[in-house]
């Protein structure tokens, strides 16, 4: 049997006929046709004004916060519960992170905890330069609650959805929140490029200005002139032209992750002690991975004991996010609340959830499953 992946690259003929289009028209440098084309899709799918397509969600972050002026002595607020490379961002301009606890029902940035945060900033004279709210394994935050709570201090909101690209939050697509947003293609995301993100704005402007300094910050000159620091950030042809053909599956493959979790739900969720991620109430999330809970005063078994068995039969796990407090790089910084994200983290496990995933290797993983939690099929 082969190694089940918990969220390998889904990629058909749509993406290789691109692929080979790029490949066969001799446009193999970075920038090209299809990178301007996947630039206007990806502004049209979001819902916004404009796009910069780049090597990474995480350059998009760093020149997000660049944009935005953030820089050393500044402070930023983060949800704890996150990839590290939403912090890591922050430092990369000399800025620090400070973490928020996420909201139980939704496991996103709690936005009774951010007005608290703000409040109280507010009264000490030291409101951060941006909050960065994340879309966490998919699902949209508050952004209604977020929003205005932030348009209260004037604090400008950067959409953090590396791992929802295709999600919705009251209909609307995420990428499409805050001032800007960023999201991911990285090689195990909902749809992938192999390596890759993107920047969205409604700002034209902002975004043109993501495109110079990606590329090196090159003057228009015949020569090469440079007047301020610049990236090596932008996205190849051959990637875009595979992100083209992803994009262009996406819906699919995110029925497919949510058909999965559903799946998930009725096999496992009559035992004791296992509970899932939940779907907040206003939208409709890409299920990027499933993240099953087991609450260790019922469940028959931890979720490192089901780890261990599936790993035992070549089958990928994962732990939930472990909290951005809890990480020795970020021992100092400041954090409001963070239990929620403990209690997540010490209870979740995601599942494998890829959208190529087969019923009968998802049959696998469930029978290993139930039987590290004390049942069988």
């Amino acid at each position: 049997m082969t190694r089940i992946f918990l969220s390998p690259p889904d990629v058909g003929e749509e993406e290789r006929s691109l692929l080979l289009d790029a490949f066969d028209s001799n446009w193999i440098a970075p920038l090209g046709p299809h990178v301007d084309a996947f630039e206007r899709e990806l502004a049209e799918f979001g819902g916004v004004a404009d796009a910069a397509a780049l090597s990474s969600g995480t350059a998009a972050l760093h020149l997000a916060f660049m944009l935005l002026g953030v820089g050393p002595g500044d402070e930023v607020l983060v949800p704890t519960l996150t990839f590290v490379a939403t912090a890591n961002a922050a430092l990369y301009v000399g800025a620090r992170p400070v973490f928020v606890d996420v909201d139980p029902t939704t496991w996103c940035l709690d936005p009774s905890l951010l007005l608290d945060e703000l409040t109280e900033r507010a009264d000490r004279g030291r409101l951060p330069v941006a909050v960065l709210p994340v879309d966490i394994y998919g699902q949209c935050a508050d952004y209604d609650a977020i929003l205005e709570v932030c348009g209260r201090f004037d604090v400008p909101v950067i959409e953090e959805a590396a791992e929802a690209v295709g999600a919705r939050y009251q209909g609307q697509r995420s990428g499409s929140f805050g001032v800007m947003a960023v999201y991911s293609f990285n090689g195990n995301k909902v749809m992938t490029t192999s390596g890759g993100g993107a920047l969205l704005s409604d700002r034209s402007d902002v975004i043109e200005r993501a495109r110079y300094l990606s590329a090196q910050a090159r003057e228009p000159a015949p020569h090469y002139e440079h007047v301020v620091t610049g990236f090596n950030y932008r996205m190849s042809n051959l990637l875009a032209a595979v992100g083209r053909g992803q994009l262009r599956g996406l819906d699919a493959k995110i029925r497919r992750r949510r058909n999965i979790k559903q799946r998930y739900r009725d096999a496992l969720g009559e035992l004791p002690g296992v509970d899932f991620m939940p779907d907040a109430t206003y939208g409709e999330p890409t299920n990027w991975l499933t993240v099953m809970t087991l609450d260790p005063a019922v469940a028959l078994a931890s979720p490192e004991d089901v780890r261990l068995r599936l790993e035992a039969v070549d089958i990928e796990a994962r732990p939930a996010w472990k909290p951005m407090h809890m990480q020795p790089l970020f021992a100092e910084a400041p954090v409001r609340g963070g239990q929620i994200a403990e209690h997540i983290f010490a209870r979740g496990l995601c599942l494998p959830s890829g959208s190529s995933l087969r019923d009968d290797e998802q049959d696998r993983v469930i029978a290993v499953a139930r039987e590290a939690l004390g049942s069988h099929l």
